[in-house]
């Protein structure tokens, strides 16, 4: 089956012209498995349609947004309500009071929010707010986790290294890259390591509880749990990165999944039903300090902008309805169920997982539990199996290292017909 690419092909011919690479954000290029990217004319529940009239069953969701899938008639009708009243008034809306209730509500611990733009402004604020808490420059990240791009935050230290980090990007000073200690994510000896050698200096501990930005990795029993216990015994705080994982997991998030009080979380992604939004929040002592109830500065002119507001919470009424989560992870355990059965029925050694609304597929022979393990994967294979799926008219991430989604608009026949597609490409590779 061959894709009709041309008004495609000229189009990002045409971007590369006058965007940096042709794409507003690197990994839509599709610079990790080849090939020109589809551009996208509409989505309409679980189905992408691109300028030449393909049709696609898309399981990126736009990176994890679209819980309800694609132009969900109710999302659809708040924006359109809330778009003809006015779209930003750079003034406090009812809409925000009601945001940040709901969000109280649905996240455990949760006592303040604040909401922002983006989760880069989310972790970059939150992170802020632990700096001032404690007095303390210094906050551990985890290697393959990502937590936006602000300067901090883009360091890599290498497997294993309990160093002061380097910039992982020109453009980052090395000062701001010093202040992070990046170490392997599921390590718990390395942070106790960490917290022997600098826990005095260390403001906080900020983790994708279940990491999505290296593929999807979950966290060994116990890992968050000594997180938590590290960050009291030393005076630091626990930042949980939500962004990707929030609404996404039975319970909601992390936080219910397993147990865990942070300190500090961020949210994105699902919040805003697929408009611009982040949000902080946390305990009241630590918000309080957020100006103008406290010192510590951060302001954005379209925080809390009604259109944001009003699709995130057309949104995540849906997913309070009993039925909701149910059945999002029954879908997304057939899925993985089906690829599975088909991995093994053609004697190969990968397998996927899912947990909640996310999945993945590492094409590994190693327990993928980090960064480093995540690097074994064969990218070469997964590029091949990408464009197979691709052609088949199954849109997955394009990149090894990334988290799919599963949506509430995908129903069995999406589903099964999905399976079919992945056993037709594997028989081809």
């Amino acid at each position: 089956m061959a894709l009709q690419l041309s008004r495609s092909e000229a189009l990002f011919a045409a971007s590369r012209e006058v965007i940096p690479g042709g794409v507003n954000s690197p990994v839509r290029a599709f610079r990790s498995v080849g090939g020109t990217p589809p551009f996208i004319a509409r989505g309409e529940g679980p189905y992408l349609y691109d300028v030449d009239g393909n049709r696609y069953i898309d399981y990126c969701l736009s990176w994890g947004p679209l819980i309800l899938g694609h132009a969900h008639p109710e999302v659809v009708a708040a924006v359109q309500e809330a778009a003809a009243r006015g779209t930003s008034f750079g003034a406090p809306t009812e809409l925000e009071l009601e945001m940040a209730r709901t969000l109280i509500q649905f996240y455990p611990g949760l006592e303040m929010v604040r909401m922002v733009n983006s989760g880069t402004e989310a972790t970059m604020s939150a992170i802020r707010v632990a700096r001032a808490a404690t007095g303390r420059p210094l906050v551990v990240k985890f290697i393959g986790c990502y937590h936006g791009h602000h300067d901090s935050m883009l360091v890599s230290a290498g497997s294993g290294s309990i160093d002061l980090g380097v910039p992982d990007s020109p453009g980052v000073p090395a000062a701001a890259a010093r202040t992070t200690l990046a170490l392997p994510y599921n390590n718990l000896e390395a942070v106790r390591e960490a917290f022997a050698r600098h826990g005095e200096s260390i403001a906080a501990v900020i983790v994708e509880p279940v990491a999505g930005n290296m593929g999807l990795v979950l966290p060994k029993p116990g890992f968050l749990e000594g997180l938590r216990e590290i960050t009291r015994q030393y005076g630091a705080l626990l930042i949980f990165d939500e962004v990707l994982t929030g609404f996404r997991l039975p319970g909601g998030s992390a936080a219910a999944c397993f147990g865990i009080d942070p300190d500090l979380v961020t949210l994105g992604k699902v919040l805003g039903g697929g408009l611009p939004v982040g949000a902080y929040g946390g305990k009241r002592r630590y918000m309080e300090l957020v100006a103008p109830a406290g010192p510590v500065y951060q302001a954005g002119t379209l925080s809390g902008n009604p259109l944001a507001m009003a699709a995130g919470l057309a949104q995540l009424r849906v997913l309070q309805r009993p039925e909701t989560y149910p059945t999002l992870e029954a879908r997304t355990r057939r899925l993985v169920q089906g690829l599975n059965e088909v991995l093994e029925r053609r004697g190969l050694p990968y397998r996927a997982r899912c947990l909640g609304s996310l999945w993945g597929l590492f094409f590994t022979t190693e327990e993928v539990v980090d960064y480093d393990t995540a690097r074994t994967a064969d990218t070469r294979l997964y590029a091949k199996f990408f464009h197979g799926m691709l052609r088949r008219g199954v849109y997955l991430a394009p990149s090894q290292f990334e988290t799919g989604f599963m949506s509430l608009a995908h129903t069995e026949a999406e589903i099964d017909a999905t399976v079919a597609a992945a056993e037709a490409a594997l028989a081809e590779l």
